[in-house]
């Protein structure tokens, strides 16, 4: 079995939809596809055709290339059963234990409620690879819109548990800003302190910041890092400040 090609598609201001292409099959899956446009450009000009969408949760920067894409490829669009109601497009219902097919790749659904209530993501455990949409980021997780510190403590802690080397792709930009707020969380971090230096760079250069890994989050990321949902709770609502 061949690897999976992941490519990052950049739209809106600081969005990432996740091209995955099995070569083996053929298949091509979205993840998240916030417009459609780059996304079909993305796909035609490496000849794959799209088969799938993959929604992490139903909000519209995840969603709004759903129909689009649909309409002009035929693909099937899988969800999260407990946001059915506000993803008209889903054509397959998915919960945490089940399991989603892109050619020989297998990847199992995990519940990951607190950013929306029904949030989830899918773990590619053969290929080291998850796709977390916005309930982490790089040194960084999502806002509780809809859930606990709780509940986003429990996603840190099952994330924390995979491998160092498990590629975690989320669906922003948003690690300079979340670097810059870590190192006031942990000043005497010298990993977080490499990382933020090694992280303006790139940005200064124009170059993308993920996907990251289990790894280098476990060093430097605080939600990750928190001691307990109240430390979690704690550290988000400073971040919600800043």
């Amino acid at each position: 079995m061949t690897a999976l090609e992941i490519v990052r598609i950049p739209v809106l201001s600081d969005n990432y939809v996740w091209l995955v292409h099995d070569s083996d099959s053929g298949a091509t899956m979205v993840v998240d596809p916030a417009v459609a446009d780059p996304v079909l450009a993305a796909a035609a000009t490496r000849g794959w055709t799209i088969t799938d969408i993959w929604n992490t949760h139903w909000h519209p920067d995840h969603t709004g290339g759903n129909a689009e894409i649909k309409e002009a490829t035929g693909c099937t669009i899988t969800g999260p059963a407990a946001e059915f109601a506000r993803i008209p497009t889903l054509d397959v219902k998915v919960q945490g234990g089940d399991t989603v097919r892109l050619g020989n790749h297998i990847a199992s659904v995990w519940d990951v409620p607190a950013h929306t209530a029904g949030h989830i993501a899918y773990h590619f455990a053969d290929d080291a690879a998850i796709f977390v949409g916005d309930t982490m980021f790089a040194m960084g997780c999502g806002r509780l819109f809809e859930g606990t510190a709780e509940q986003m403590f429990a996603n840190m802690q099952k994330l924390g548990a995979l491998d160092d080397a498990t590629r975690v792709y989320c669906a922003h930009e948003y690690t300079l800003s979340n670097a810059r707020f870590a190192v006031t969380v942990e000043p005497d971090n010298d990993a977080l302190a490499a990382r933020l230096a090694a992280v303006e760079a790139a940005r200064a250069a124009g170059e993308a910041t993920v996907p990251t890994t289990i790894g280098a989050e476990r060093a430097t990321n605080p939600f990750l890092r928190a001691r307990d949902a109240a430390d979690l709770g704690r550290i988000r609502a400073l971040k919600d400040a800043a």
